[in-house]
């Protein structure tokens, strides 16, 4: 039987399994086998009974835990098993905090420590006390905008809309020992960064792991975060595959939109604010990342995470904010609503990577929606047809042209480096060619290409 999350096999005792022992009792528990080797196979101990009074006092004096310590034997051949129970409150060894995560052990500090002492209390960071931060820094048009939000979702009464916004922090819990919360400045203030380190979102694309082209920052109030990320990925980061019914012009990202909106909100609802470290999202041709700073729920895997679960929000007040807003739900069907969105959009399904530190879920594109393969194929076939009745400058229009049907001639100007006069010059040689059409009007339609 193979060490797994909850056992260790040793084949004899070493004062350094007092630290393992400490992990045991700040995560779920478990159990210790000394006098077996890694596939737990038993290979005896011969100083068993000394062992017997020697490791509960070492446990005790390092501890000041108790834990079972059993003789057990097999074939004439005797092992201890040390059975270590979970602990309500946090367990240090000769001072310093460990934590079984997996098959390994962490030792905590700074902000990690903090916080898990904090959960040991059932508290949480963004419940704790944010001195200095005061009424006037909550901003009134942001409150209009949560009140409104709310209040159209069904989630409050009508009245909180004539309420004062210190009722409203009031009632929405954030505050504590007469300070307002951090949860409360999150929220609130147009400027979290000036209170918390990495309150923000960062976002990149690459053409490799080691080729970063541009990036950019979302700052502001995390209840805004949420449609400014979403605005600058559909614009500058993803390219739609785009299609028309009739002049209706129909985009199709790779991410699906409802999955995309619920894994950013996930995000930005767990995350380990306290790390001071952003959201990051990686836009690659085919795939997106988005990895943040935070942990599942003790004693849960991917598999609890993928499966129907309860819902257990790091941050609980930021929760109920985001539940009052209609943001998100109360039922921890987050994962569920992604998998289903990528499911009904024919996309592949997203994959979960969780280490002790971060979360991270990857989106794929499926062969269909990688745009710049999509495109050579339609380019290769418009050349084939008109590229003996188009110049070079022509044909690069049209390139434009089939990455984006609806560009303006202000747009086309911009990114050929010419003339709005030279786009409108080489448009009228197109048409007269019979090449290029315009469907619909200057303002609402789109250009096709006739290649027939």
């Amino acid at each position: 039987m193979p060490e797994k999350q909850n056992v260790e096999w040793k084949s004899k005792w070493k004062d350094e399994y007092l630290e393992w022992i400490c992990g045991f009792a700040n995560a779920q528990g478990g159990k210790i086998y000394i006098g077996c080797d890694d596939n737990g196979n038993v290979t005896g101990l011969k100083n068993t009974h000394k062992l017997l009074e020697d490791i509960p006092n070492k446990i005790r004096n390092a501890m000041n835990i108790v834990v079972d310590v059993n003789l057990l034997g097999d074939n004439g051949k005797e092992y201890i098993e040390i059975i270590v129970p979970p602990y309500p409150v946090a367990i240090s060894c000769k001072g310093v905090y460990y934590y079984r995560s997996g098959s390994t052990m962490q030792t905590l500090s700074g902000l990690e420590l903090e916080s898990f002492i904090l959960r040991k209390r059932g508290a949480s960071w963004d419940n704790m006390p944010l001195p200095g931060f005061t009424i006037d820094d909550i901003d009134d048009e942001l409150v209009k905008k949560f009140k409104g939000l709310a209040v159209n979702k069904g989630r409050i009464d009508k009245s909180v809309l004539l309420e004062s916004k210190e009722d409203l922090m009031e009632k929405l819990r954030l505050t504590n020992a007469g300070c307002y919360t951090n949860a409360a400045m999150l929220l609130f203030s147009k400027n979290p960064d000036k209170w918390q380190l990495g309150a923000y979102t960062k976002i990149g694309f690459f053409e490799t792991d080691a080729d970063l082209r541009y990036q950019d920052e979302i700052h502001g109030s995390i209840l805004e975060q949420i449609d400014k990320i979403i605005e600058v990925l559909h614009l500058k980061y993803m390219k739609a595959i785009i299609s028309y019914e009739g002049i209706q012009r129909i985009e199709r990202y790779f991410v699906p939109d409802d999955a995309l909106r619920e894994a950013l909100l996930n995000a930005l609802c767990h995350k380990q604010y306290e790390s001071c470290t952003p959201i990051q999202i990686s836009v690659y041709e085919d795939r997106l990342y988005i990895a943040n700073c935070g942990k599942l729920p003790e004693n849960w895997t991917v598999e609890n995470l993928m499966s129907k679960h309860a819902s257990k929000p790091y941050n609980p007040a930021i929760a109920n904010a985001f539940y009052l807003a209609g943001f998100i739900e109360s039922w921890g069907r987050g994962i569920e609503k992604i998998c289903q969105a990528c499911e009904e959009d024919g996309s592949p399904a997203p994959v979960y990577t969780v280490h002790p530190g971060d979360i991270m879920i990857r989106f794929t594109a499926s062969k269909d929606r990688v745009l710049r393969i999509f495109a050579d194929k339609v380019t290769d076939r418009v050349t084939d047809r008109v590229t003996d009745r188009v110049t070079e400058s022509e044909q690069e229009l049209l390139t434009l042209l089939i990455e984006d049907p609806a560009y303006t001639y202000v747009t086309l100007a911009k990114k050929l480096g010419v003339s709005r006069k030279t786009v409108s010059l080489k448009i009228k040689s197109l048409k007269g060619k019979g090449i290029l059409q315009r469907i619909g009007s200057d303002t609402k339609g789109y250009w096709k290409i006739n290649n027939e």
